[in-house]
């Protein structure tokens, strides 16, 4: 289902083990699926080959790192070329000795790689040690026009920062993609768990409101344990959200394909209403670069 204003988007929400292939191999049946139900843009979760690594620092871990031409991204090759779609997949880059990022990239329907994106806001909380493996990226904010829209892609950490959604909008983008791989340490499930869901949803929702443009969130689900007894249970909860911020579909904490229908036609019609990108005070944001103005 695709045309000029209107798009199937699919989120494959999957879990992932210590086993590449069999990651691949779960992925693979989520692409089939989402192929099979129209999806003109296909988006995975982030690093969706390999078990969430960063529950600790582990140089070990670094084994997992590919280069931009490796196995994992020819894999998202061949699955845009089979699902005739627009593919978006999240992949640890080993850019050069030493030097490793946590990348998206996008291939069109040809199986073409149309450029990457690599992370910019890079975590160092307990749990979530990014720092660690990750340099942050240094090719900024990009927006790439296909067939099935302009699309911007950000990455997990990035979404809680509105600066990394305005300039991506400001490039044209009419979808905001995050893959992301967040969740609960078990020990705060109940006393946080839910403040915590809603807060990730809320400053992603504002973003598809603050930006009249739309939001698209994949995330990756299971349990994955990880060092000295401590565990992170990653909640799913994928969705998908309007230019007014409505949710227009939503996973729960299950392995599956989420699919939504995008009008792109209605960024028009919402920004018409609240033109917020007309009514920017440009001359007076000069200080937003300054680190704290306290």
């Amino acid at each position: 289902m695709e045309s000029r204003n209107r798009v199937r988007v699919a989120l494959l929400q999957a879990g992932a083990g210590k086993d590449r292939d069999d990651n691949l191999r779960r992925q693979e049946r989520l692409f089939q699926e989402a192929a099979e139900q129209g999806a003109g843009v296909i988006c995975t979760q982030e690093l969706f080959a390999a078990p969430y690594f960063c529950q600790e620092e582990n140089v070990e871990a670094f084994r997992w790192a590919e280069a931009i031409d490796g196995p994992t991204v020819q894999f998202l090759r061949r699955q845009a070329q089979r699902a005739k779609a627009v593919v978006i997949g999240s992949f640890f880059e080993r850019r050069a000795p030493g030097l490793f990022h946590n990348t998206a990239v996008v291939i069109d329907a040809e199986g073409s790689l149309l450029g990457s994106y690599r992370k910019m806001h890079i975590p160092d909380d307990p749990g979530y040690y990014e720092k660690y493996y990750f340099t942050p990226g240094d090719l900024g904010f990009r927006v790439w026009p296909t067939p099935a829209g302009r699309l911007g892609v950000l990455v997990c950490w990035d979404q809680w920062f509105p600066e990394a959604a305005r300039l991506t909008a400001l490039q044209g983008a009419e979808v905001l993609f995050y893959p992301s791989a967040i969740g609960w340490h078990p020990h705060e499930k109940e006393s946080e768990g839910a403040a915590q869901v809603d807060a990730w949803r809320t400053i992603q929702r504002s973003h598809a409101i603050a930006n009249g443009c739309f939001v698209v969130a994949v995330n990756r689900v299971g349990r994955e344990e990880g060092p000295g007894g401590r565990a992170i249970e990653f909640w799913g909860r994928s969705f998908v959200a309007d230019p007014m911020g409505r949710v227009l579909a939503e996973a729960i904490g299950k392995e599956g394909v989420l699919l939504a229908d995008l009008d792109l036609g209605l960024m028009e019609e919402v920004r018409g209403h609240w033109p917020f990108l007309r009514d920017r005070r440009v001359d007076a944001y000069g200080e937003i670069v300054a680190r704290y103005l306290g």
